[in-house]
């Protein structure tokens, strides 16, 4: 056959090659074949993919699923929580009355289930589609998705992670480049971004010249990936305080109105510097709410985590939605298990961890709205209808996104990894 496959014939060289990877291996080899992975991206993403942005909402601890987006009616599991009924007769508890207005541009995904029950492995999984190992650090969603989508803005960060640890942010084996840039306060924007007033740019300029100077010979010595990624990384800061899309992360830029419609605390904050910054074409943004960890007294807990969830994710689906942002932004509430059932008398009416059934929402980005995904039975113990692994969920993002699910990448140590391992994605919540 190599007679007929020469230099001439290279586009049918390759084209035979990745048939022949598709029909024996069921895998996409893009890295190895294409010219760019964005070519590759290009080539496998989902037709009808409306997604352009994730604005990813995770709720640290193990939210109560029981006690937010899949409440029963028995009175022996709920205690004193109540289902009250949303649009598109989608019932969510009485602690979300504001998300409940907004039901019909969600679809609750009601059969979520995990294998890690402890706090440190279910977030890693949720957020890598991997067990943690101790060999290799695998890159987290949003690094995939910068990866494999590319930036949208040439100067701004395509990945941003508010109130995230960097465990959880990180760009594993892709490196410095693709890590999250962390934001601890909302209101403080982005720290170290603004060139010191006390310093003249002449000055400036001067020392980023000496700077440039000492990484090159560095960089001479030592050419490797990582060394490679901090390079990049310091002419993107150095590009970014030059912009004036830095404004992107000035909530002082919103009028009083919209900052009073999101809410106080870090949280909706967050969610309203997610919206500027998806609005000025930041990629992937995370955002974090802790305190979901309610061994010991779950209801009260839960009521106060909800107050401040509630406002703020009902009013930014309903900014984005006026804004003509909704369609092209999916707004992802994720967390790494449930709670159980059983209720903790001994333990002041606390609920433990329950990775065997739990709940996770998609809104916007093509999605319908108004549905719930799957069932669970009448205590919200068992799975019953359409079983979704944390994997299908991460593949159901990347089909948003017109990610191809099955993307093979390789890590420095040559090993195959894909988006979401072996997961599938979830077509029929779309539009």
């Amino acid at each position: 056959m190599k007679q007929f496959l020469n230099k001439t014939d290279e586009p049918t060289r390759r084209q035979f090659m990745l048939n022949a990877a598709r029909a024996y291996l069921g895998v996409h080899l893009f890295p190895m074949l294409g010219p760019t992975i964005a070519s590759a991206a290009a080539e496998g993403a989902s037709k009808g993919s409306k997604a352009k942005h994730v604005i990813y909402l995770y709720m640290s601890g193990g939210m109560s699923h029981l006690d937010t987006f899949d409440p029963k009616e028995n009175k022996d599991v709920m205690g004193p929580t109540k289902a009250v009924m949303g649009k598109g007769e989608i019932a969510v508890s009485n602690y979300m009355p504001k998300t409940a207005a907004v039901t019909d541009k969600m679809c609750i995904l009601s059969s979520l289930n995990s294998t890690q029950g402890a706090h440190e492995q279910g977030a890693y999984v949720m957020h890598t589609s991997y067990n943690q190992r101790g060999t290799i650090t695998h890159p987290s969603l949003g690094s995939w998705v910068l990866k494999l989508g590319g930036k949208l803005h040439p100067e701004l960060p395509g990945y941003v992670a508010i109130n995230t640890p960097a465990s959880q942010s990180g760009g594993g084996f892709f490196g410095a480049k693709f890590s999250a840039a962390p934001i601890g306060k909302p209101e403080s924007g982005l720290q170290d971004s603004v060139k010191p007033g006390e310093v003249s740019e002449e000055s400036f300029e001067r020392r980023l010249s000496l700077a440039d100077k000492l990484n090159k010979q560095f960089h001479s010595r030592y050419q490797n990936t990582d060394v490679k990624s901090y390079e990049d990384l310091y002419k993107d800061a150095v590009r970014l305080m030059n912009s004036e899309d830095l404004k992107a992360f000035d909530l002082s830029e919103e009028d009083s109105e919209t900052r009073e419609m999101y809410g106080k605390g870090n949280f909706a904050q967050g969610c309203l510097l997610a919206r500027r910054l998806v609005e000025s074409k930041v990629r992937f943004v995370e955002v974090q709410l802790g305190g979901w960890d309610t061994h010991f007294d779950n209801f009260t807990a839960v009521e106060g985590r909800c107050q401040e969830f509630d406002q703020a994710y009902a009013a930014l689906l309903t900014d984005l939605e006026k804004r003509g942002m909704l369609q092209d932004t999916l707004v992802v509430v994720a967390t790494e298990f449930g709670r159980t059932p059983d209720i903790k008398v001994n333990d002041n009416n606390g609920r433990g961890h329950y990775p065997a059934a739990f709940s996770c929402v998609l809104a916007g980005g093509g999605v319908k709205g108004g549905q719930r995904y799957g069932s669970t039975d009448a205590t919200g113990k068992k799975i019953v209808e359409n079983r979704m692994s944390v994997q299908d969920f991460n593949a159901t993002i990347g089909y948003a996104l017109g990610l191809p699910h099955d993307l093979v990448l390789m890590s420095p140590s040559k090993r195959p990894f894909k988006l979401a391992d072996k997961g599938s994605p979830v077509t029929s919540i779309f539009g």
